[in-house]
């Protein structure tokens, strides 16, 4: 499990076939293979680790289900090392696990903050709330708006400073990842009325 707060934005060395080499630095601290990492919010199993990089191995389903398939060497991910049991949970409860994807609409600058805009499935939608949690390429943040097809989320100067999603354009796929314990609580709701 992650809490959505990124501790560093690597640089892709690597990615091709399946395989993904990441330079990073701060992430490397105690990191060994079989160690979780989270790449853009996708929970990936370290397989070597060489200087400053870490290399994993991608499954065609998490090409299938996130923006990995697309890197290309240079690109900025956003990294977290997995929770241990003595870790503060700042953020929210992140599986690592990508439900879909999402494009970015429109980035405006508010004030200090920037108001993003994501287009995303009716499945992340429905577990979308007002002023509950939403991680996007493994960010944990706060849904401010939501309408039929998009969500809203305003990213604080911090957040714009430690992560790489003002590195994003408009049509940029993002990884989406919904609040687990909407999901449980929809999952339980739908049982008792069946």
């Amino acid at each position: 499990m992650f809490t959505g707060i990124i501790e560093e934005v690597g640089a892709v060395r690597e990615a091709d076939g399946g395989r993904l080499v990441i330079a990073c630095r701060t992430v490397l601290e105690d990191t060994k293979p079989g160690d979780s990492i989270a790449v853009n919010g996708v929970d990936l199993t370290v397989v070597r680790r060489e200087g400053e990089t870490l290399s994993f191995d991608c499954m065609p389903e998490t090409y299938r289900r996130s923006n990995l398939g697309e890197l290309q060497p240079g690109d900025p991910v956003n990294l977290e090392r997995s929770l241990t049991p003595t870790t503060r949970l700042s953020g929210h409860i992140v599986r690592g696990v990508v439900e879909a994807t999402g494009r970015l609409m429109s980035m405006t600058p508010e004030g200090e903050a920037v108001l993003a805009v994501y287009s995303a499935p009716a499945d992340i939608l429905r577990h979308a709330v007002v002023k509950g949690p939403i991680t996007i390429d493994g960010v944990s943040l706060t849904v401010i708006a939501k309408d039929a097809g998009s969500f809203t989320v305003s990213l604080v100067q911090y957040t714009q400073e430690h992560t790489n999603l003002l590195h994003r354009r408009p049509g940029d796929t993002v990884n989406l990842e919904s609040d687990i314990i909407a999901r449980y609580v929809d999952e339980l709701l739908q049982e008792r009325g069946a």
